[in-house]
């Protein structure tokens, strides 16, 4: 904690601040921002699901927290998570881009608002943050369910994370904080009951077409592409086809050699008519 400053903040006071955070956030840059409990977070359905999950279906990265697949780290003080997202429309693809083995600039973006929002919510509240890297197994959290649960969408069945706003097209990032502050969700909206699913029949690996979890076999209701028919392994075939036919190109302004630019598949965002201004109001 923040020596000298309180760390009692009365429930007036926990609302000023979950104003001022969300209003923060968004004045740094932030698309939407939410804020949502760590207790509804650990009976989420991606925190519950995955440690039951094939090893091969979790996570992409060694982890140097002695972490089990599927397993999350939660710092002791922790107890709300902000969750924070940023527009990525067709007009700027190459937020999404890989240059070689340089992470998309659409990831800088959100580690650079998220580091700024840490330093303005610790000078300015008795609050000890934690921003969560993007992967599970390095420090992270399930960001879609985080997203849920802070109000900013519901997850469709595309497993995307869908918004009112902008769709599916957004990237995500999240902080914990030492403070239970009043969360922000989740919220009722879920334009996929009455959708033509266009997001299920583009993907170009038939990635939905075939039952792979149950609710008997998960013991949850919850499940990937809500009734159970993402199959990430499909998913993860199309990234590998996308990596194997990425071109080399000279990009001065990241590197002096030619370098791989990798362009992973989304037509799953750009099928899905959630948040384009010309069919949102029909949704």
């Amino acid at each position: 904690m923040n020596s000298g400053k309180k760390t009692d903040l009365d429930y007036k006071e926990l609302l000023k601040c979950t104003s001022g955070i969300l209003k923060t956030a968004k004045e740094l840059g932030a698309s939407l921002a939410g804020i949502c409990a760590l207790d509804d977070l650990k009976t989420a359905p991606s925190f519950t699901l995955a440690p039951k999950l094939p090893q091969a279906d979790v996570g992409s990265r060694n982890s140097d927290l002695g972490l089990e697949p599927g397993e999350v780290y939660w710092p002791e003080y922790a107890k709300s998570a902000v969750v924070i997202a940023y527009e990525h429309g067709k007009d700027n693809p190459e937020l999404d881009w890989w240059f070689g083995k340089k992470e998309p600039q659409g990831n800088k973006v959100l580690v650079e608002i998220n580091k700024k929002l840490a330093t303005w919510i610790e000078t300015n509240y008795p609050i000890t943050t934690y921003p969560c890297p993007y992967h599970i197994e390095k420090g992270g959290v399930f960001l879609k369910d985080s997203a849920y649960y802070a109000g900013l969408g519901c997850i469709g069945k595309n497993n995307l994370l869908i918004t009112p706003e902008y769709g599916p097209r957004v990237r995500l990032r999240a902080m914990l904080l030492s403070v239970k502050l009043p969360p922000t969700g989740p919220s009722s909206f879920n334009p996929c009951n009455n959708c033509g699913s266009p997001c299920l029949q583009n993907c170009p690996q038939d990635a939905f077409r075939e039952i792979v979890y149950t609710a008997s076999e998960m013991s949850q209701e919850s499940l990937p592409g809500q009734v159970g028919n993402y199959d990430r392994a499909k998913c993860n075939n199309q990234m590998k086809k996308d990596l194997s036919g990425a071109k080399e190109q000279n990009v001065p302004e990241t590197s002096s050699e030619p370098v791989k630019i990798i362009k992973y598949c989304r037509n799953c965002e750009f099928s899905c008519p959630v948040g384009k201004n010309d069919l949102t109001e029909n949704l």
